[in-house]
């Protein structure tokens, strides 16, 4: 196959090249230049996109003998990543940057720009499986990115390859010194790439300037306190709420209002869920038969839960809970995993999550 190896600068990527040319492949090697000021994206191990990465990424195509560019998306990435965090974290939602990446620039924008050149298809340094088809979660549990990767339909993901997914991350490191790439140790990138301290409260205060509003507390119905902005705060956020309760019980957030600038703070039982409403869903294979059994994961790094799943009434998705969940946040993914330990890391497809709360009565016995 022709492939477009997209090419960070990471030691996953480096390998999956590697992999991907050692099989046989066409492969030339792409490096994304994600913002103008190139400088801003990266501070250490923080990031990704910068220009010591794309630095990293040239000399492992060099040792690879293959064709290597860099692309342009800043205006892209801009567009459907940041200004959609901005806007996401101003509406009370806490959106998932690496998600809407995976989704709108490396397998929507690269992809198609890959097509459109006759490559049939990306490859990529993620954690995930791909078997006839059907995406599922990397051997590697610690290092597993399926969840990022499960808002992808199945046309995307026929234009993905994955040669990570059957290993581990120490393997894929031993591999790396094996071809004695100096990326082999290479710290992971950590946070968010486009925010370079760490500090997605400073840099939505920046954003969005100082928006002060009242904290309200659930459990007494009485205001306890002030904030300078709604967007520092997400569902189930237990530290920095910046009050003391007169119980002293911990509180938790339960509910942020963007129009009266309301954070609603309560106790550890009023933060539970039970049922999950999404928006309409992607599947990354057929649509499958509603109502049906699943497991979802609510969050980056949850470990997944039973459900039920069936069609709500504006055709997003009614998740009714095995059992009660804390922290379920507007604008996270919903990722449903087929229900049945043989094939339980299979991943059928997502929702965007809109509101969590309790259901009438339970659904699963």
């Amino acid at each position: 196959m022709r492939l477009i190896a997209a090419m960070s600068g990471g030691v996953d990527s480096a390998v999956a090249a590697a992999l991907a040319v050692e099989a046989g492949h066409d492969v030339t090697g792409v490096h994304l230049a994600l913002s103008p000021d190139r400088q801003t994206l990266r501070s250490g191990a923080r990031g990704c996109c910068s220009v010591e990465d794309s630095h990293d990424a040239r000399r492992v195509a060099d040792e690879l003998g293959i064709p290597f560019y860099v692309w342009d998306l800043a205006d892209r990435f801009r567009e459907d990543v940041i200004d959609d965090f901005v806007a996401e974290y101003a509406a009370g939602r806490t959106p998932n940057p690496c998600l809407r990446c995976n989704e709108k620039i490396k397998f929507s924008a690269v992809l198609d720009r890959a097509r459109a050149l006759g490559f049939d298809a990306v490859v990529t340094g993620h954690h995930a499986r791909l078997a006839d088809g059907e995406l599922r979660r990397s051997v590697d549990a610690a290092k597993d990115q399926s969840y990022v990767l499960g808002v992808l339909t199945a046309g995307q993901l026929a234009g993905a390859v994955f040669p990570l997914g059957s290993m581990t991350k120490e393997r894929v490191r031993e591999l790396a010194a094996e071809r004695g790439y100096a990326v082999a140790t290479k710290p992971d990138s950590h946070d968010i790439c486009f925010i370079s301290d760490g500090d997605t409260r400073g840099f939505l205060a920046r954003k969005l300037g100082e928006q002060p509003g009242p904290v309200v507390d659930a459990a007494t119905g009485q205001t306890v306190g002030t904030h300078a902005g709604a967007h520092g705060f997400t569902i189930g956020q237990r530290r920095g709420l910046g009050v003391t309760a007169g119980d002293q019980r911990p509180r938790y957030v339960l509910g942020i209002e963007p129009v009266s600038r309301t954070v609603t703070i309560g106790t550890a039982e009023q933060a539970e869920v039970d049922e999950v409403r999404t928006g309409t869903p992607t599947w990354t294979g057929p649509v499958p038969d509603l109502p049906f059994r699943a497991q979802v994961q609510l969050r980056a790094h949850a470990a997944p839960v039973a459900c039920e799943v069936s069609l709500a009434e504006d055709g997003g998705l009614c998740l009714v809970l095995g059992e009660r969940q804390r922290g379920v946040a507007p604008g996270q993914s919903a990722v449903l995993y087929a229900p049945d330990a043989e094939r339980g890391d299979l991943v059928l497809g997502q929702g965007t999550v809109l509101r969590a709360g309790e259901r009438p009565e339970t659904a699963l016995s």
